[in-house]
């Protein structure tokens, strides 16, 4: 069993594998983490809108998961999918590793201009903490998927989550520019 938190905007008990972005990390699916603090940190304020953290509880035992760590094979398989190209995992039902932190858009430019082998790219990607994320991918994951709670946060929960989020990127900037330089990259 696992739990599971996913941030949004509305309380959402039966989620839709199909409803998110192609291009996202790992494809289409229904993104969440299993940790509670990076799940208030992933919240983005909108106009009108609460921020609801739901909570989960997932049955994994019976589902075909793929897991990945922050190697070569995370970096194409995120590639692939920022790119659009066909999903190479779309036969999972689950699908755990690593969040491309924010340095990654950037990386990513840097490589389709030609300017880093995947070597290069890899050094940079390993920057910064590893969150993880754990997608569902299939109806059978979101059928073994149980809604718990959700919680809608408080200004203050907001504010010391964009904090958080604006120090973590702040760090990533400049160890991001660190190694690049270390690489002798301009």
């Amino acid at each position: 069993m696992i739990i599971l938190f996913h941030t949004g905007y509305n309380i959402i008990e039966k989620p839709d594998v199909h409803y998110g972005r192609k291009n996202a990390d790992f494809g289409q699916g229904f993104y969440t983490t299993d940790d509670v603090d990076f799940a208030h940190r992933w919240a983005r304020e909108q106009d009108g809108c609460d921020i609801i953290v739901n909570h989960y509880e997932l049955d994994d035992s019976a589902l075909k998961v793929k897991e990945f760590k922050r190697d070569s094979e995370w970096f194409r398989y995120i590639f692939s999918n920022r790119r659009m190209m066909p999903d190479l995992y779309s036969d999972y039902d689950l699908i755990i590793g690593p969040i491309a932190n924010d340095t990654i858009y950037e990386t990513f430019g840097i490589i389709t201009s030609g300017f880093l082998s995947d070597e290069e790219a890899m050094k940079l990607l390993l920057v910064g903490p590893c969150s993880q994320q754990i997608v569902l991918k299939s109806q059978k994951a979101a059928d073994n998927l149980k809604f718990v709670s959700s919680e809608i946060l408080t200004r203050d929960m907001i504010l010391e989550a964009a904090a958080k989020h604006q120090e973590d990127s702040k760090f990533y900037q400049t160890e991001f520019a660190r190694v690049m330089k270390e690489m002798e990259i301009e």
